[in-house]
């Protein structure tokens, strides 16, 4: 099972973006995935046995867990005596770090292309 994030709120600049310069907004997108993906291999993932962090998966701009307990931990899960142990949203703390930076490179972007 994946998990994947996307990052909200920054729509009317993708679209702007997106209208101007299709590569660049794919390069923009590229880059800000490599940089999650990189934040989240350097000790933001949580480890145990070593196994989510080598799960980690980057694919054009895809950045996802493939171990099939990634979801369990980041959201939450209950235990075999009806407990429940709260997820660690590591995948959602790297899509925060990541969001400011991507907004900006999206604005950067697009005073570039206006240029």
């Amino acid at each position: 099972m994946k998990i994947d994030f996307t990052l909200d709120g920054c729509d009317k600049l993708v679209s702007k973006l997106q209208s101007l310069n299709k590569i660049r907004f794919e390069a923009v997108v590229k880059k800000n995935a490599v940089q999650l993906f990189n934040y989240m291999k350097n000790g933001n993932t949580p480890v145990k046995t070593g196994e989510m962090r080598q799960s980690l998966l980057l694919k054009d701009d895809l950045v996802a867990y493939t171990k099939e307990y990634a979801p369990h931990v980041e959201y939450g899960h209950r235990t075999k005596n009806g407990g429940w142990i709260n997820g660690q949203h590591f995948l959602q703390k790297g899509v925060e770090h990541q969001k400011p930076i991507y907004k900006q490179d999206l604005k950067n972007a697009i005073k570039k292309e206006g240029a």
